[in-house]
């Protein structure tokens, strides 16, 4: 099992997406990379403590790859529009590729490059280690409620 940790905006539309695709075990939306190891919604709006809406994926490698993972992260999402998806605004929206090893950093670079190239050099996604993830409990549990 491997994992990958995605920023593209809002994380409920790509958490939906994700967890369709085959290969993808389990789907957690969170927050990553920022100042704090615990965050929640309310503080992460505040835009002062450096967290990222992201996509936490649990995936088996056999079945899908990263690589394959990132260009659909790609396609999901604008990777052009500076700390924003759709009506979402705030850093907390921002286009960010967490990574775990240098392996997935290699990965990362190519796909983020060859996107970039298509896009004529407009793409603002970042890539950065894996830093403060921290599930959206409060969310977690707000769902497992409607259920």
């Amino acid at each position: 099992m491997e994992i990958a940790v995605l920023a593209l905006g809002c994380f409920w539309g790509p958490e939906i997406k994700f967890s369709k695709i085959n290969g993808i075990i389990k789907t957690e939306v969170g927050y990553c990379g920022g100042n704090s190891p615990k965050t929640s919604y309310k503080e992460v709006c505040t835009g002062n403590t450096n967290h990222a809406e992201v996509v936490k994926l649990d995936f088996d490698e056999k079945i899908i790859s990263y690589e394959k993972i990132l260009k659909i992260f790609f396609q999901i999402h604008d990777p052009t529009t500076l700390n924003s998806q759709g009506p979402d605004f705030g850093t907390q929206y921002r286009s960010e590729i967490f990574i775990l090893n240098d392996k997935q950093k290699v990965v990362a670079e190519k796909v983020l490059n060859d996107v970039n190239d298509r896009l004529s050099g407009k793409v603002v996604t970042k890539i950065s280690f894996l830093k403060n993830y921290c599930p959206a409990e409060e969310y977690h549990q707000k769902y497992l409620e409607k259920r």
